[in-house]
């Protein structure tokens, strides 16, 4: 059996500093990101760019334009469809965060007790996400018809009078409509974001504790933070499936699949281990999180392997199901992504299944790997780039069908989000001591180990 020293919570780095270098390297990648943006925005309104449109590509891909709402093409539509896949994918690893920590206090965990300030300050992104997507939504709704990523918001859609009349989409339009999507979006972000702040409250109430000793009797706090966990889940489970359908698969909006909340979720969730896991390395090489051992991180790789696992079963089973039935309806979503237009989205949806199922499979599955930062780090870098490949691939055939690409404007996407989202938990970490040293289980933490 192997043991390790415990670290001396004197010996603790408590106070992260939000240094001035790494502000002004975040706010100059940010810089960046919009000048990006805004030079792509340029050379797709000068044409550069572009390819063809579908009626270009044979009938076949016209008739799947014409059947799912897919009008002429504008360049400004690539723009919007890539804003909206950022907020959406990094919504998503914010509030993972959330989930991480309210199942491990319903859980009565105690490894992950020493790292729960890095997925602590993840929720604080939320209210950003909140702001775009909200604004992304009503912009597509007042900007008309040809900007929208969603067909069922089209002009009389669902008026048998009208000639864009589509009856399936009538059929679905008592969930399908504005307002009611937008209540629903609005609702379930209040109810993250308040039961985000409660758990944040309730850990930052532990700090203030004089007498450590008492409290063990009775933690009343870490009760109310465990009640107030179990109620987040029950909120998670039923909104995160409503949001997956909402954001995502209405956007091919006859299409559908009840697998589909399973694999938005599974690429959620392994998305933000790869962000949890990736942070409490570096903060660690930085000299903070002393306690953590390669015991939390051999914890770490294993959730991130058994969800890498998780998420490639749901999405071939999803894919199996589809194909094996061979209904049309069905069978519309994955013909866009292997045989219209040429196999535009072919490659890339093979090579999703290598790096977000065989990469991860193959490089974690010995023991010594989910133990060592340099493949963990790769691995998580390989797992977040895989998994908003994924997402890439559920909103842009649907939206621009072969008019999307991978140029200024995407990279400029990324690197505004991106730099937003590390600014966000980086200024948070630095609110609080990086250790809970008021945790009931904070000394289980400390002591975590295995058996070698």
């Amino acid at each position: 059996m192997g043991a390790h020293k415990t670290i001396s919570l004197a010996d603790e780095k408590m106070q992260y500093e939000f240094t001035a270098k790494l502000k002004s390297r975040l706010m100059m990648t940010l810089g960046i990101g919009v000048v990006m943006l805004i030079f792509g925005i340029i050379l797709l309104s000068l044409g550069f760019g572009e390819t063809y449109h579908a009626a270009e590509h044979g009938k076949e891909a016209a008739k799947h334009s014409a059947e799912h709402g897919h009008h002429e093409y504008f360049w400004f539509k690539r723009v919007i469809a890539n804003l909206w896949l950022n907020a959406t994918f990094f919504n998503g690893i914010a509030l993972i965060g959330v989930f991480f920590l309210a199942f491990n206090y319903v859980a009565h965990a105690g490894w992950s007790v020493i790292i729960k300030r890095v997925p602590e300050t993840f929720g604080y992104f939320l209210p950003i996400s909140m702001g775009s997507i909200i604004a992304l939504f009503l912009l597509q709704v007042a900007m008309g018809d040809n900007y929208t990523l969603f067909h069922w918001t089209h002009a009389g859609i669902t008026d048998p009078s009208s000639k864009n009349y589509d009856a399936i989409i009538a059929g679905k339009s008592g969930f399908l409509n504005i307002p009611f999507f937008l209540a629903r979006m609005v609702i379930f972000f209040l109810l993250w974001y308040v039961l985000f702040r409660r758990l944040r409250g309730f850990s930052l109430q532990e700090e203030e504790i004089k007498d450590f000793k008492s409290y063990l009797k009775n933690p009343v706090i870490y009760n109310k933070a465990v009640y107030t966990s179990a109620i987040f889940l029950v909120v998670f489970a039923v909104s995160e499936s409503v949001i997956a359908w909402d954001w995502l698969m209405s956007i091919d909006v006859h299409w559908f699949s009840t697998m589909f909340g399973w694999q938005n979720f599974a690429s959620w969730f392994v998305s933000g281990l790869a962000t949890i896991t990736l942070t409490v390395i570096l903060l660690k090489e930085q000299g903070y999180l002393k306690s953590v051992t390669k015991h939390h991180l051999h914890d770490l790789g294993k959730f991130m392997f058994a969800f890498s696992v998780f998420w490639s079963y749901v999405t071939f089973c999803q894919f199996l199901l589809i194909y094996y039935a061979h209904i049309p309806e069905e069978t519309t979503y994955f013909n866009a992504r292997l045989n219209l237009w040429d196999g535009y989205y072919k490659f890339l949806f093979f090579f999703n299944f290598f790096i977000n199922f065989l990469f991860p499979l193959l490089i974690l599955m010995a023991k010594e790997a989910k133990r060592t930062t340099v493949i963990l780090k790769v691995v998580a870098g390989a797992i977040l780039m895989g998994h908003y490949l994924d997402f890439y691939l559920m909103i842009m055939p649907g939206t621009i069908g072969n008019n999307s690409g991978f140029g200024f404007v995407e990279i400029g996407c990324i690197l505004i989000f991106a730099s937003l989202f590390i600014y966000t938990v980086a200024s948070n970490l630095a609110k609080a001591p990086m250790i809970p040293k008021n945790h009931p289980f904070i000394k289980e933490s400390q002591a975590f180990s295995q058996f070698n």
